[in-house]
């Protein structure tokens, strides 16, 4: 066993830690652990990709762990917690029996729970022998999706498209590029291919600065879904656009690609810095400003107003399965508040004439549909533009009956799956 295997065990085994029981995203407990510094790019990718299976599997995980207990009583965090990393490996990721046990054991003996090493050996040997057998016959879906989720989507979209919502967060999402020309030729040269809707698709895997084009910024990273709200202003060049709650920055490129003059807000400075670096590497330009979106009052209205509101992310599961075990049903409800008074106010940022794309990449209904319907039923002087099928290159399954674009993970399950998303396209009447 080497010293970066065991590392790497120790930092997965602390970043479980650091969202499960501080609640802390899993990209801002990565970000700050100083440990994975210390590993080779291969190995800190393996770190995420057993934390990530962990936290997406962690209902089967935990249903495996205890059939393998000889006795019912709870076992202390830590200890859980190895098992649990342990079991992800042994069942999921195809990790070879002696490898997952020795290191789990060893990573008991080095966070001082020697007493349990004995424990976590029988237990994990068990899993071995009898895991993948019990993990075929359960119901994956179901186990992995906490109650409250399954069912709010289950009575918002009844239970087959619930179905394929779970069964497409089972699995890790594609790489999307967004490329700023050219996207069959850049296709071509990053071994990917374009979707209809025009977003390129390459497997996942591999680093992201190391393929062609990243250097010169030729493309930006930005799932399929997240690609169609600035998609939907048409033609844009010459037009004063504000983008709320901008960061990080892919949808701002879009509007800077296609010739807007962008102003792009976030209440983050860290992230609009993040953003800046974005956009200097694309070789775009946006004017940045940290502000609250919900009370900024610029000189002039705008044009057009991309508003991607700060939302609970359930449609973006498949890229982030912390949200799995950090979302709650209070969360939503207290967006949803947020969300209503960014959309006032950003009606008082629009011209008459001018349009408003307002987004979530969420699934709760609360955070999409009756956000607009709450907006329009108070008297606010904006109407809907339907979306039409072919702005979406012809997928009319992404939109609403109202026409509204409601794009679920069970859509285009043949292509690899796409993001949850709501997007609703508004013009200000007067």
């Amino acid at each position: 066993m080497t010293d970066s295997t065991l590392a790497s065990r120790n930092a997965a085994l602390d970043l479980i830690e650091s969202v499960l029981r501080k609640k802390i995203p899993l990209d801002d407990a990565f970000d700050a652990h100083e440990g994975l510094d210390a590993l080779e790019p291969r190995d800190r990718a393996f770190v995420r990709l057993m934390v990530a299976t962990v936290l997406r599997r962690l209902g089967q995980v935990d249903a495996l762990v205890s059939a393998a207990l000889t006795k019912p009583d709870p076992v202390r965090a830590g200890v859980l917690d190895i098992l649990r990393l342990g079991t992800a490996q042994l069942v999921f990721l195809d990790t070879p029996p002696h490898a997952a046990v020795d290191t789990s054991v060893a990573a008991a003996e080095g966070r001082g729970l020697s007493h349990y090493k004995g424990l976590i050996n029988a237990v994990l040997r068990r899993v071995a022998r009898e895991g993948a057998d019990q993990a075929k016959k359960q119901d994956a879906g179901r186990l992995n999706t906490p109650d409250w989720l399954w069912l709010a989507w289950r009575t918002a979209y009844g239970t087959p498209r619930t179905r394929g919502i779970v069964e497409a967060n089972l699995i890790e999402a594609p790489l999307d590029l967004t490329a700023k020309e050219s996207p069959g030729d850049w296709a071509a040269r990053l071994e990917g291919t374009v979707l209809p809707t025009g977003t390129i698709r390459r497997a996942s895997g591999g680093q992201v600065t190391d393929l062609p084009g990243y250097d010169e910024g030729a493309w930006w990273v930005q799932d399929a879904a997240a690609a169609l709200p600035a998609k939907l202003f048409g033609d844009i060049r010459g037009r004063t656009v504000y983008d709320l709650c901008a960061a990080p920055g892919g949808k701002t490129a879009q509007l800077a690609a296609a010739g807007a003059e962008v102003t792009a807000l976030d209440r983050s400075e860290r992230r609009l810095r993040r953003l800046s670096a974005n956009l200097e590497r694309l070789n775009l330009w946006a004017e940045t400003l940290t502000a609250d979106a919900a009370t900024w009052k610029p000189e002039q209205p705008a044009d057009a107003i991309l508003l991607d509101a700060p939302c609970s992310a359930t449609g973006a599961i498949r890229r982030h399965p912390d949200i799995l075990r950090l979302k709650t049903q209070e969360d939503v409800a207290k967006l949803a508040g947020a969300q209503r008074r960014l959309l006032a106010h950003a009606v008082e940022l629009l011209k008459p004439g001018g349009m408003l794309v307002y987004c979530t990449c969420s699934l709760q209904p609360e955070e999409g549909e009756q956000r607009i319907d709450h907006l329009l039923n108070s008297g606010a002087p904006v109407e809907r533009l339907p979306v039409d099928p072919g702005e979406l290159g012809g997928l009319s399954e992404l939109i609403n009956e109202r026409g509204e674009v409601r794009t679920l993970p069970g859509h285009l399950a043949e292509l690899g799956g796409i993001d949850g998303f709501f997007v609703a396209r508004l013009v200000r009447t007067k």
